[in-house]
């Protein structure tokens, strides 16, 4: 089981306090599969449970539902060894890839990890947590 930190005041806002529809809305937007998972909400916290159709595309649903306004918590009980990287004030993807890959150059292996939440390899904020792809060459 994993439990994965988010700020709560940074992201995406669904119209006020995330409810389990709007989070599910917001990751069907974003044409994510969600088949074979449950999202639930207690307060700050989201639960992910359930088996999704691959590793990579649980991690995006993670993201997706962590980087909205309200949500402090996402609980999984399935994570396994998922990486995970808070954006700070000033980073580039570049500056995440050298921190988290070993070189600048591998940024888009971080925007492709991340899409379709990343529209751009320019457009990230403070406090959101992106995916760092593990089964790539270094």
């Amino acid at each position: 089981m994993g439990l994965f930190n988010f700020w709560k005041k940074s992201g995406k806002n669904v119209g006020g306090e995330p409810t389990a529809e709007a989070l599910k809305k917001e990751v069907a937007d974003l044409g994510l599969d969600t088949e074979g998972l449950e999202i639930s909400v207690e307060g700050d916290k989201v639960k992910v449970s359930g088996a999704a159709v691959t590793p990579e595309m649980r991690e995006k649903v993670i993201l997706a539902v962590g980087n909205v306004d309200g949500v402090a918590e996402v609980e999984d009980d399935h994570a396994d060894d998922v990486i995970f990287h808070t954006v700070e004030k000033g980073d580039t993807l570049s500056a995440v890839a050298k921190k988290t890959l070993g070189k600048s150059s591998r940024y888009m292996e971080i925007f492709e990890a991340n899409k379709p939440m990343l529209s751009s390899p320019d457009k990230i904020y403070p406090g959101q947590v992106l995916r760092i792809p593990r089964d790539v060459e270094v």
